[in-house]
């Protein structure tokens, strides 16, 4: 049961990361930007990029909605892009130690789950920048693979959790880090 739980979070990964991207670029005609190496993100506060809000279950795609880079050529990405990426998962961190945290332990009941479930939207959030910007790096020639796999592993915990909450209200926290 373990190895079929581990291939379907490989599989749901590689689906939200490639399908997402190849959707917002069709929509957008970003491919040959993209492809040139142009940057295709901007930065935004966390409020606009945060996704803890709404219901559990489809965080991943939600990351990949939000920051839509081609996982496919990851070195083309440009370092404005990598940098909204870096930038963009010390906020989320900061938001999980300096507003999650202290909200969970202030709440109770159902507005605790619905900032436990926030908070595990937003690590998603966190640990999926961080492993894109360790592979864009990668890609571009620093070998970093040990920390690639110590934080997939991470995020694959994350996202099993955020589905196995799936459906169940989920709440941001005011943060303007």
């Amino acid at each position: 049961m373990r190895f079929s739980t581990s291939f379907l979070l490989s599989g749901l990964l590689a689906t939200c990361l490639a399908a997402p991207v190849t959707e917002q670029k069709r929509k957008n005609g970003t491919a040959s930007a993209a492809a040139s190496g142009a940057s295709v993100l901007t930065v935004r506060s966390y409020a606009d990029f945060q996704i803890s809000d709404g219901v559990a279950g489809n965080a991943m795609a939600e990351v990949m909605a939000k920051f839509p880079i081609d996982v496919n050529n990851l070195a083309s990405v440009s370092s404005a892009d990598q940098k909204v990426i870096s930038d963009a998962r010390q906020v989320a961190e900061s938001a999980e130690t300096d507003a999650f945290n202290p909200a969970i332990d202030a709440a109770s009941g159902d507005a605790a789950t619905a900032l436990q479930n926030g908070k595990i939207k937003n690590k998603v959030l966190k640990l999926c920048l961080e492993v894109m910007d360790l592979k864009i790096t990668q890609a571009q020639g620093t070998d970093n693979q040990a920390k690639i796999d110590q934080e997939q592993t991470k995020l694959d915990t994350n996202i099993a959790l955020d589905a196995k909450a799936a459906g169940q209200t989920s709440q941001s926290v005011q943060f303007d880090g």
